[in-house]
């Protein structure tokens, strides 16, 4: 994601001071994203890709690679945090999928939700409990989730998943922009006004 990051927004002819702008973080963080001194969470990498214009899976592939049918392997899952990450875990899927309306992940959810800040942002999220045991939590309530079980939401409700099991949870979560928001719509160059 580092190289994608810093190569899209070159290619929109973008400063960081503007992609920082339109993404809603600092200037300061946007450059450690770039140079691979932090990763990112799942709804700044969504807030990167809107501003960026382009599906949320195009921050971990190069374009060229992209292709109409992926097949991503169990052990080829691509770590997008650290495997020491104290907080929740990704893997990317389906990295090199053409064109899609959702982008998968593998999600590890952390056990300590209370370091874990709320997030939202457009568009829904599936989530499928692989293993183990999760709770979804929103602000209002939290719901109990079991190997087998699955949830679909809005993603503008504020959100985080912890994992319940002694073991991190395994699950399966399913992000899709909202194409009817209109920062998803598409220009060449979404640096100008």
């Amino acid at each position: 994601m580092i190289n994608r990051v810093r190569q899209l927004r070159k290619e929109r002819l973008m400063t960081l001071e503007v992609l920082a702008e339109r993404a809603g973080v600092t200037k300061s963080y946007l450059s450690k994203i770039e140079r691979g001194q932090s990763v990112p969470s799942i709804a700044i990498s969504a807030s990167l890709a809107k501003a960026l214009a382009v599906p949320l899976d195009n921050l971990f592939a190069d374009a060229e690679e992209l292709n109409d049918v992926t097949v991503t392997r169990a052990g080829e899952r691509q770590p997008l945090t650290a495997a020491d990450e104290p907080g929740t875990r990704y893997e990317g899927m389906a990295l090199q999928a053409g064109t899609k309306s959702m982008t998968p992940f593998m999600l590890y959810p952390s056990h300590d939700a209370d370091s874990v800040p709320f997030r939202d942002h457009p568009g829904e999220e599936f989530i499928f409990v692989h293993d183990g045991q999760a709770e979804l939590i929103f602000p209002s309530r939290t719901i109990t989730l079991e190997p087998g079980d699955c949830a679909y939401f809005k993603a503008t409700n504020p959100h985080k998943v912890r994992s319940l099991s002694p073991q991190r949870a395994t699950v399966l979560l399913l992000v899709s922009e909202d194409r009817s928001h209109p920062s998803a719509a598409h220009t060449p160059h979404p640096h100008t006004p």
